[in-house]
């Protein structure tokens, strides 16, 4: 088999099984498990694959810039939006991330609610205008501009005197093994600082994000409270998830 076929099958492998394992595909194909690698390599150099010990996982499509995001899975993002705005209560304090699910659930919050958001998304603050009974609380930084957030030891700082009663965090990856993953070491210490000052966390998660996974890990599932996610009550992912899991309408 030419390493074009190999590389074709592998994605095949990657979008039916969800996952690889490098020995068991090897011994499948009769081939060395180090081509198997070498392939996986070259995969996720091109992003088509996040290796992760012992073989490969999807790559998330989240991981592409902003503006594409804004237009992947838009009604998934938008049902995930209406159960997460659900779970905002009149008078809370709301962490709110960055990111285009986000953005979408700052449409989907009841115009007279009162209530008060932080959040380190200049875009999503802005939105917020609209709320007119809302008090938005702007956390500054290092713009990181693939997710139009701020990071970095400014924004860390300011996180650290924050209370809140929920978080809804936006990642790029839900897998019950890789736990919850984004694409930038900062952003992820971001989330992790802002998921300590919340009394539950619950991921926005639309279903091109189950099963995928990238490079950094956020948080491991079983610190958060829940994922919000309009993929099927089916899907052998979603089963995986030893969490509790909302099924958006």
């Amino acid at each position: 088999m030419l390493a074009a076929q190999r590389r074709d099958l592998l994605l095949e492998r990657l979008r039916t099984d969800g996952r690889i394992v490098a020995k068991d595909l090897a011994a499948e194909l009769g081939i060395s498990e180090d081509s198997v690698r070498r392939d996986l390599r070259d995969l996720a150099a091109a992003g088509l694959c996040q290796r992760v010990y012992g073989g490969a996982l999807p790559a998330s499509p989240a991981l592409a810039d902003y503006t594409t995001r804004q237009g992947v899975e838009v009604p998934g993002k938008q049902r995930v939006a209406v159960a997460a705005a659900a779970l905002v209560e009149p008078g809370a304090t709301v962490i709110l991330d960055g990111g285009t699910t986000a953005l979408a659930v700052v449409r989907a919050l009841p115009p007279g609610l009162r209530a008060t958001v932080v959040t380190h998304s200049p875009t999503v603050a802005a939105a917020l205008v609209e709320h007119r009974e809302v008090e938005v609380y702007l956390i500054g930084g290092r713009l990181f501009k693939h997710s139009m957030v701020a990071c970095g030891a400014a924004a860390m700082e300011a996180a650290r005197g924050l209370r809140a009663d929920i978080f809804l965090l936006g990642v790029t990856g839900v897998h019950p093994e890789a736990g919850l993953t984004t694409g930038d070491a900062d952003e992820a210490a971001m989330k992790r600082a802002l998921a300590r000052r919340a009394a539950d966390t619950y991921v926005l998660a639309s279903s091109e994000k189950i099963g995928a996974a990238s490079r950094f890990t956020v948080l491991p599932l079983a610190e958060v409270a829940g994922v919000i996610t309009d993929a099927g009550a089916g899907n052998p992912t979603v089963r995986a998830l030893e969490v509790p899991v909302l099924h958006a309408p």
